[in-house]
């Protein structure tokens, strides 16, 4: 356990970073002096701050769930009407987005991930990792080792790994968002007062402090995806936080870039607003469409059955409420010189079921030829196989063209009711309950493991499906609603489900279907709603005793 303190002059004491988590082989290259010392700095500036916007974020959902429906904001409508702004745009390596693949940093997946031929690589240390100390900090290690050219892998059967790739994709890190904590780095501030550290600024600090220089020297930058914001003003912390971190180090304003993910309720209708507080830092918005879902069963868990959705499968990317918020995105970032990029489809192939496969290639087509046509710039994808039947879409429509900015969709008029339009018309059935419990149960398992994105019944799942199972789960039964074959869905008839569920795992040592059926009980069936059902799983599960 060593504690580190900040060159921070202040009144009372210095502020300090103590680390309580195990230390391993090469985390000292990760966990320096001065990158501790940086840390202390990001959270000694923008720690208060953090917190207060945290505390907006609990004020607007309750405003929400007491009838108070979200809008587009009055006292920002300036921004919106002003024409003569636009952001910052693509930065080296960034001009061409077409297909990105998203993933986990461990070793592995890093370098299958650098091979796939992607343009651009979401290096995921947010909903596809799982926040174990390992993978923070190996995670690091990994990206670290990769930017300079110096990343292989031996698999424990013996299988080597290494980077091939003559042209590697741009990497866009995305660290944890605002509302997750460290608990293995902990701050003390000025005043004596002690707390887990910001995963955000621990993400973001240590990446950003080891690696900026060799990025910029490669040719490429900083970049970043920024998750989970619902407001401007979390915007303009980030904002903040880069020109800050950018002084630092001594680099010029407007070197890093980032992508923000608009894949919460309240973001969707500020987005010109968010556009707008990190102007000179932002490349484009991302359409993140499994959270977004989350978010609105979350914000209207209790407002009544015309809020309901139904089975997970039927909430398409072609329903009302889905539909406006990604066309209102697009045309949004074109307006102001930003890019706009598509979600993910889940589907992913399986090379030992050639018909999995078909199905997966037709689905991922249909929906990336959608997004093309609706003047997305990129898209997502969870495979390298995936990778030319994305690309192929998208070659279509862009043809020699590196984006659709060009294309500012002046039809888009999309109202705050849109927004919130989430009439589908389809019902709840048995096998929508049923398959909400078992994946839920099955991804939280593998999550506990250290696993976080997790191919489950052909589908890649991260955090985000955990979310809409459990939310979709609590909400049935707060509503008293019941399956299209006449089961009433409560709390009983959910504990049939877990039990059915886990009789039907596949056990072995070292599994958590116990502690996996635990935490979805607290976080589905219990009278309280938590907010992210990873918040009382990282603290009760992930946390190394010190």
């Amino acid at each position: 356990m060593r504690t580190h303190t900040g060159a921070i002059a202040t009144p009372t004491a210095a502020p300090t970073i103590e680390i309580t988590g195990r230390l391993g082989a090469r985390y000292d290259e990760i966990l320096t002096p001065d990158a501790l010392a940086f840390l202390i700095a990001l959270h000694h500036r923008f720690g208060a701050r953090r917190h207060d916007r945290l505390a907006d974020r609990l004020r607007r959902r309750f405003e929400i769930g007491n009838g108070h429906d979200p809008n587009f904001r009055d006292d920002t409508r300036h921004i919106r009407e002003d024409e003569s702004w636009q952001v910052a745009g693509a930065g080296p390596g960034l001009e061409d987005r077409r297909v990105e693949i998203t993933g986990p940093t461990d070793p592995k997946m890093t370098i299958n991930a650098l091979n796939s031929g992607a343009k651009v690589w979401l290096a995921d240390q947010e909903d596809a990792t799982s926040p174990t100390w390992k993978n923070v900090i190996e995670g690091q290690l990994s990206l670290r080792d990769a930017i300079r050219g110096d990343l292989s892998f031996t698999s424990p059967e013996g299988k080597r790994y290494e980077v091939t790739a003559a042209q590697t994709p741009t990497i866009v890190m995305r660290p944890r968002g605002w509302h997750l904590t460290e608990h293995h780095l902990r701050f003390t501030d000025r005043f004596g007062r002690e707390m887990a550290a910001s995963g955000s600024l621990v993400d973001f600090g240590l990446y950003f402090f080891h690696n900026a220089a060799e990025l910029i020297a490669n040719g490429r930058g900083p970049y970043f995806y920024i998750a989970k914001l619902e407001s401007s003003e979390e915007a303009k912390l980030w904002d903040d936080v880069f020109s800050f971190s950018e002084k630092y180090i001594d680099i010029p304003h407007g070197t890093i870039r980032a992508t923000v993910l608009i894949e919460t309720l309240p973001a969707a209708f500020e987005m010109e607003e968010i556009l707008f507080e990190l102007r000179d830092h932002c490349a484009g918005l991302n359409a993140g469409r499994w959270d977004y879902i989350f978010s609105i069963i979350k914000n209207y868990r209790g407002r009544g059955a015309r809020f309901v959705l139904p089975d997970r499968s039927e909430v398409t990317m072609t329903v009302p409420f889905m539909r406006a918020y990604t066309e209102l995105l697009v045309a949004t970032c074109h307006r102001r010189g930003a890019f706009a990029i598509g979600g993910m489809s889940a589907f992913i192939p399986n090379r030992r079921d050639p018909e999995v496969t078909r199905l997966a290639f037709e689905k991922v087509a249909a929906d990336k030829k959608r997004e093309a046509g609706d003047g997305f710039d990129g898209t997502w994808v969870a495979h390298p196989d995936l990778i030319p039947t994305a690309k192929a879409e998208f070659d279509a429509v862009l043809g020699d063209r590196p984006n659709q900015l060009h294309r500012q969709r002046p039809e888009v008029n999309v109202s705050a009711a849109d927004l919130i339009d989430v009439r589908i018309g389809r019902p709840i059935t048995a096998r929508g309950v049923r398959g909400n419990v078992s994946v839920a149960i099955r991804y939280i398992e593998a999550w506990l493991r250290g696993q976080g994105a997790v191919a489950i019944d052909n589908l890649m799942e991260d955090a985000a499906t955990a979310e809409i199972s459990r939310s979709q789960v609590w909400q049935w039964i707060h509503q008293d609603l019941s399956t299209a074959e006449g089961d009433r869905i409560t709390r009983d008839y959910i504990e049939g489900l877990i039990a059915e569920v886990l009789g039907e795992a596949e056990r072995r040592d070292g599994d958590r279907f116990d502690d996996a059926a635990e935490v979805f009980r607290e976080v589905a069936l219990g009278q309280d709603f938590p907010a992210f059902l990873t918040l009382p799983a990282y603290s009760r599960f992930l946390v190394e005793s010190e």
